[in-house]
C-alpha cells in the first residue's frame, strides 16, 4: 500500500477505511515509512502493509482493490512503466497460498527486492515464512539487496474495525423463508465472532424430496420427522455449553416446524401436530433475539434456482408467499421473545460486505 501526493495520510486512512469495509476485517497495521520513488524519478512515497482476513477468493479481492484505488482518484496508464500515482494497492501474500494468474501473482514476485514492502511487512508478519522462498521476512528484510533509504514516520492509522457486542446474547436464532440467506449470514456470524453454529440438518430428511413430489401424502411424515430432529438437535446443542465459544447463533428456531405444519397439513393432522410441538415447546431454551430476514418472492426464487436444489426448482410463488405471511403472524404473536425483522430484498450480504456489516450493526444494536 503506497501514497505519493498531497494528502498522503489522508488517502492512507480512505484506503484502509474503503478495505475494511469491501474486503474483510483489519488485524493489524504496520508503521508508515517514507521512500523515495522506486524505478524512477518522482515524489517520495508513504509505504505500509496490512494485515486483513477476508472470505473472499484473492481474485476478487484484487478486483475489490482495484476498485477502491479507481474511486480514490486514480488514473491507470496504459504503459507499464513506473510513475507517481496517489494509491497504489498490492496483495503481497496470503498465507502460505501461491496463485499465478494472468493478472495477480502471490506471493508477489517482487517482494524480497523492495525494501519498501518488507520493512512494514516485518512489523506485522516478521516470522512469516515465503512460500517460495522458504525464508522469513525478517531474513528477507535482513537479505535484501535493496539499499533504498527508507524511513519510519510518527504518522499513525487508525484501525477502522467496529466492535460488535454481543456479550449480553446467548442464544441468536436466524429465520427466514426458503432462500432467505439464514444459513449463510449465521455461518459469517459464527466464523466471525467465534459463535457456536447450529444448522438445521434439512439434507438428512429422507422425506424431503418426496415431499416436493407429491405434498399431500408426504406432508405429515416429513413435518414430524423435522420437528423430531429440530427438538433433539436444539436440546442437546443448548444444554451443553461450550466453554471455547461466546454465543450460539443459529440458522432457524423450533417455532418454523409449527409454522410449515399449518401450511402443509390438514386440519385434524395439524390439531395432533400441534399437541405434540405443545409438550416439546416448553421444554426447549428460547433465543435471546429472534432475527427474520425478509425477501420478496422474486428474490427467493432467483436464491432458489441460483443453489441448485433439484427438489426445490418447482416451488411456486404462492407457497413461499403463504410461508412468510405465517412467519409475520408469529412474529406479531410474540410478546416474550425480542424479534428484528430485516429486509434484505435489496442486499447481497455474502458478496457485498458493506450489506453484511449493515446487518451486523442491526442485529447488535438490539442488545
Amino acid at each position: 500500500m503506497g501514497s505519493n501526493e498531497g494528502n498522503r495520510l489522508q488517502i492512507l486512512q480512505l484506503a484502509i477505511d474503503s478495505i475494511y469495509k469491501e474486503v474483510g476485517d483489519i488485524h493489524q497495521i504496520a508503521r508508515i515509512y517514507e521512500t523515495p520513488a522506486w524505478g524512477f524519478d518522482g515524489h517520495s512515497f508513504l509505504n505500509t502493509c496490512i494485515k486483513i482476513g477476508s472470505r473472499f477468493s484473492p481474485d476478487v479481492v484484487l478486483e475489490k482493490l482495484l476498485n477502491i484505488e479507481t474511486e480514490l482518484g486514480r488514473v491507470r496508464g496504459k504503459s507499464n512503466s513506473y510513475s507517481n500515482r496517489n494509491i497504489d494497492l498490492d496483495i503481497i501474500l496470503m498465507e502460505d497460498e501461491m496463485v499465478a494468474s494472468s493478472n495477480l501473482s502471490i506471493p508477489h514476485p517482487e517482494m524480497q527486492n523492495r525494501k519498501f514492502v518488507l520493512a512494514p511487512l516485518a512489523d506485522i508478519a516478521n516470522k512469516e515464512i515465503h512460500p517460495v522462498l522458504k525464508r522469513s521476512i525478517a531474513v528477507l528484510l535482513a537479505e535484501t539487496n535493496d539499499t533504498s533509504e527508507i524511513n519510519v514516520t510518527e504518522d499513525t492509522l487508525k484501525n477502522p474495525v467496529k466492535k460488535y457486542n454481543f456479550t449480553s446474547c446467548n442464544y441468536i436464532a436466524i429465520e427466514g423463508n426458503i432462500g432467505a440467506g439464514k444459513t449463510s449470514l449465521s455461518t459469517m456470524i459464527s466464523e466471525d465472532f467465534n459463535a457456536k453454529l447450529i444448522l438445521e440438518r434439512f439434507k438428512d430428511n429422507p422425506f424431503l424430496p418426496k415431499f416436493y413430489e407429491d405434498q399431500h401424502r408426504y406432508a405429515f411424515p416429513l413435518e414430524m420427522s423435522f420437528l423430531a430432529d429440530r427438538y433433539q438437535q436444539l436440546s442437546d446443542d443448548l444444554a451443553q455449553y461450550d466453554l471455547f465459544t461466546d454465543f450460539v447463533v443459529s440458522d432457524y428456531d423450533v417455532f418454523k416446524s409449527l409454522i410449515f405444519a399449518k401450511i402443509t397439513l390438514a386440519e385434524d393432522e395439524y390439531a395432533l401436530y400441534n399437541k405434540l410441538f405443545g409438550i416439546m415447546y416448553k421444554e426447549l431454551v428460547k433465543p435471546d433475539l429472534y432475527v427474520y430476514l425478509y425477501q420478496n418472492t422474486d428474490r427467493l426464487l432467483e436464491n432458489i434456482k441460483k443453489r441448485g436444489r433439484d427438489y426445490e426448482q418447482n416451488i411456486q410463488p404462492d407457497y413461499l408467499m403463504e410461508i412468510n405471511q405465517s412467519y409475520l403472524a408469529f412474529i406479531k404473536s410474540q410478546t416474550n421473545i425480542k424479534v428484528q425483522i430485516i429486509d434484505i430484498s435489496d442486499y447481497d450480504f455474502v458478496n457485498n460486505r458493506a450489506h453484511y456489516l449493515e446487518i451486523l450493526d442491526k442485529i447488535s444494536g438490539e442488545f
